[in-house]
């Protein structure tokens, strides 16, 4: 995916260069144009030609090289620079050298003298193409980063855990109008599992809701964009994505102190009921144009009242997120076109397109989704199927769209009310149980509809992927897929399910064997796991299933 992007940046950056190269040269003819005519129209009188201002035609072909219009001489293009600010061994480095077509220098840096050499001598392995490109350092990448300002046009950071100790530096080292890729793999801290962490890393507090993936991605952003406005920079996210087990995100950086005063139009708070899963967004800030000018000013609030007008429970408040679109679809669009035209050159070929071609589908502009199964459950009904959903929204006058998190998420600028409407219509139909009275979905279904919801199939409740049978959601690509152990921990029976049984089977009788010729007893708290089976997750595993769906198809 990474390199994906990356060949579309180079692309998209020279057809930028391109455009104001031309541009510029324009509005310079003009420019001349407009003053040839105003000094012709003066000297109309005098423009007759006399024999003394006879120049040679020798030494008129050496003035007009001499005085070629500045103009016209435009700035070349210089291949772009990456930084690889984590780079281990250097694979990744040396696939952006080696597959990547049009990149100048790759810097590969890690503070690890071990894995510097390794990748110092995988640059050697691969030859003349990645040591004419690719050059490793041993130094600290926030060190680095802070020496080298705006030299970089592309910057990668892909740490174990949190990227939020390196966003600082790294805003400072791309270039104007650059590229930084950034990867976050600590899922638990930004999915709200350890809210109190995440405020101390990101500058947010998450709710816990099924769009807990989504919203991981943009307090991602919401602190890349924190990090940015210090130093009088804004961000422009190209793509975010969420896959298997982390989120990443792409944005383009750029420098100006004027669009960062928008920067409170595109962060909001939300009030995520704790009754219905119901949300709502608070922006931050507003906007107020007087003529030809703009001003900016405090949001007004709140958005709502101090009890949940659906089930009349009370908010829990979390955020500041990135609400603002988090894709860019042009870019998407020619990405997924990109890769299409390369198939033979992307083994992962097939995951990569079915995430863009969800992605492309995304309505842009509607932050966080809900769960299609989580508000069925909320009211105790049947779910419908979500072509019957999608069509009863499409009927009542909003849009729709899935979301690449999961295939059960649901975008929609329909209000909530609209929402609960349609699943009291749908329990008339399908009716259920006597519930408590004192439960969310209770309350929700003894109010009467207030719209009139009509399920029948809608043309736009399939979208063209669906359609033409494209696949949107593989499944992973072996058992037990997800993040292993964490280097240097030690292996014990409560790791079968990322490890799997056979796995742990070995890795114990390994160790007992081992120990046992030294005559040291094995580690009591590490048993080995018989009867274990393939279906029996732990427990611990099932604890944190609902908050991470990293195993979802």
């Amino acid at each position: 995916m990474s390199i994906a992007v990356l060949r579309a940046f180079v692309a998209k950056r020279k057809e930028e260069h391109e455009a104001l190269a031309n541009k510029r040269n324009k509005s310079h003819q003009e420019n001349k144009h407009s003053e040839t005519s105003i000094q012709n129209g003066e000297d109309a009188s005098t423009s007759q030609p006399d024999e003394m201002d006879v120049v040679p035609e020798k030494d008129q072909s050496q003035a007009q090289a001499t005085k070629t219009p500045s103009w016209k001489v435009t700035r070349e293009l210089k291949p772009p620079l990456v930084l690889e600010a984590l780079a281990a061994s250097g694979l990744r480095s040396l696939r952006y050298a080696r597959e990547v077509d049009g990149l100048g220098k790759v810097v590969a840096l890690d503070n690890d003298k071990a894995s510097v050499d390794s990748c110092k001598r995988n640059i050697k392995f691969n030859g003349a193409s990645a040591t004419s490109k690719m050059e490793a350092h041993l130094v600290d990448a926030r060190v680095y980063m802070l020496t080298h300002p705006k030299e970089f046009d592309v910057v990668d950071i892909d740490p174990y855990g949190s990227p939020s100790v390196f966003l600082d530096s790294a805003v400072q080292a791309v270039a104007d109008g650059g590229l930084l890729m950034c990867t976050a793999t600590d899922m638990a801290v930004l999915c709200g599992t350890n809210g109190e962490v995440c405020y101390s890393k990101y500058g947010s507090y998450p709710t816990k809701g099924k769009y807990c993936h989504e919203m991981a991605l943009r307090i991602l952003l919401a602190s890349i964009e924190s990090h940015a406005n210090r130093y009088k920079r804004y961000i422009v996210p190209v793509l975010s994505v969420f896959m298997d087990f982390y989120v990443r995100v792409f944005v383009r950086v750029s420098t100006s102190p004027s669009e960062i005063k928008n920067t409170p139009l595109k962060l909001s708070y939300i009030y995520q009921c704790v009754g219905c899963d119901s949300f709502h967004l608070q922006c931050l800030g507003r906007s107020i144009s007087k003529n030809s000018t703009v001003k900016h000013a405090p949001a007004i609030g709140p958005v709502v009242p101090q009890e949940c007008s659906d089930c009349g429970k009370k908010f829990n408040v979390g955020g500041p997120i990135w609400s603002a679109p988090i894709h860019d679809q042009d870019w998407v669009v020619s990405t997924l076109a990109g890769v299409k035209s390369m198939k033979d050159r992307y083994p992962a070929y097939n995951k990569i397109t079915s995430v863009l071609t969800t992605v492309s589908e995304e309505l842009h502009d509607i932050p966080l989704f809900f769960n299609l199964h989580n508000i069925a459950g909320t009211v105790k009904c049947t779910s419908p199927s979500l072509v019957m959903f999608r069509s009863a929204v499409l009927n009542a006058g909003y849009r729709i769209s899935s979301t690449h998190v999961t295939p059960l998420g649901v975008k929609s600028d329909a209000p909530w009310d609209v929402i609960w409407d349609i699943m009291r219509c749908w329990v008339k139909i399908h009716p259920i149980k006597e519930q408590p009275h004192d439960s969310p979905g209770t309350t929700i279904l003894s109010k009467s509809p207030t719209i009139e919801v009509d399920f029948s199939r809608a043309g736009a409740a399939l979208s063209k992927a669906q359609t033409k049978k494209v696949k949107r959601f593989l499944p992973n690509p072996e058992r037990h897929w997800g993040p292993k152990v964490r280097a240097g921990r030690k292996i014990t029976s409560k790791h079968v399910s990322l490890l799997g049984p056979e796995a742990i089977n070995s890795i114990l009788n390994g160790a007992v064997s081992h120990e046992g010729g030294n005559g040291a007893a094995p580690d009591k708290a590490a048993p080995e796991p018989e009867g274990i089976k393939d279906d029996e997750p732990s427990t611990k595993r099932q604890k944190t299933g609902d908050d991470e769906q990293a195993n979802e198809p």
